[in-house]
């Protein structure tokens, strides 16, 4: 019995010490995350500036280093469609400092079309929350003979292949939009990648291709300039901002939608008390009206979610594009 109860003794002390090691560490990080933020956040944007999702996050970001007390810094990353941008966040400390302002070209479509790369969106990254839903056109240059989806797909029957769009790059939401709408149509177009979707626009609006799909908060200011002309909008029915252009699906292909999101994401790892203040954070910017109208004004739709909400969309979105990608034939040339 002496010896069980020294060797009790003996145990009962190598625990307090590891207590006394670990406790202080414990009672650091748990003052840290109950803190947090202490220091400014970095957001990667893997896009370019002008961007829909760029946008979308400047205006929501904005409101939140003010609700938080905390800067937080864009950082735009463009490149292989976002790869680069995303592969950054991977590898940056889940200490809720670093994080990334998605869209779901990157999260759902890029994977789909490329089988090697350094960083895997479900094991590699904590969903945070959706922050908006962006809204899509088709745009054309202003002296393009195009008044409707009807044209474009006249035109590309006529000449297959001799109909260019050009798009933010390959595996980009523009190169799948244009490619399901040519496969949905049974026509030919070419495509001719720029390395942004605001480059892309440009490109349009310079006459350099004809058209392209585009989330309209990238094109906004262009078609609003008078530089490009919006001959239809990828949503089930007309938006009020543009209330007399006609969906694509009513003005030349039926039953054709396309919209994107924007979320924001962390290094896998990142403590969940971090990602659910970051997450409350994002919806408390939402609901301010300002934000709102900042958002709808842009052709966004604030949305809103919880972490799991957005796994499980991250997780039913990669089926989709898998299946529609396939049906399509859409490589990453």
């Amino acid at each position: 019995m002496s010896h069980l109860k020294t060797r009790s003794i003996q145990s009962a002390k190598r625990v307090a010490a590891c207590l006394l090691f670990v406790l202080p560490y414990v009672q650091t990080l748990a003052q840290a995350q109950s803190t947090y933020p202490t220091k400014p956040i970095r957001m990667i944007v893997p896009l370019a500036a002008g961007s829909a999702v760029d946008n979308a996050a400047r205006i929501v970001t904005q409101k939140m280093s003010q609700n938080m007390g905390q800067s937080i810094v864009i950082e735009n990353i463009a490149g292989a469609a976002g790869a680069i941008g995303a592969d950054r966040v991977a590898k940056s400390a889940p200490d809720g400092y670093t994080i990334g302002g998605f869209n779901d070209s990157i999260m759902t479509m890029l994977p789909n079309l490329q089988s090697k790369m350094g960083w895997d969106i479900v094991k590699d990254f904590e969903p945070v929350s959706l922050v908006a839903t962006v809204e899509w056109g088709l745009v054309v240059h202003n002296e393009a003979p195009f008044r409707s989806a009807a044209d474009v797909i006249t035109a590309a029957k006529a000449a297959p292949g001799k109909l260019n769009y050009g798009s933010g790059g390959n595996g980009s939401p523009q190169h799948i939009a244009a490619a399901l709408f040519a496969a949905s149509a049974g026509i030919q177009m070419t495509h001719v990648p720029y390395k942004g979707a605001t480059q892309a626009a440009v490109g349009v609006a310079g006459g350099d291709v004809p058209m392209a799909f585009q989330g309209l908060a990238t094109v906004n200011s262009l078609i609003k300039a008078g530089k490009l002309r919006l001959i239809g909008v990828t949503t089930t029915k007309p938006l009020a901002q543009f209330p007399e252009v006609p969906t694509v699906s009513a003005s030349g292909l039926a039953g054709f939608e396309f919209s994107s999101w924007f979320a924001v994401m962390a290094p896998a790892g990142t403590p969940k008390d971090i990602v659910n203040r970051l997450n409350a954070e994002i919806v408390k910017a939402l609901a301010d009206p300002d934000v709102r109208t900042s958002l709808i004004a842009q052709g966004l739709t604030p949305r809103g979610s919880s972490a799991t909400e957005l796994g499980v969309a991250t997780k039913e979105q990669l089926a989709k594009y898998s299946r529609l990608i396939k049906q399509a034939g859409i490589t990453a040339e």
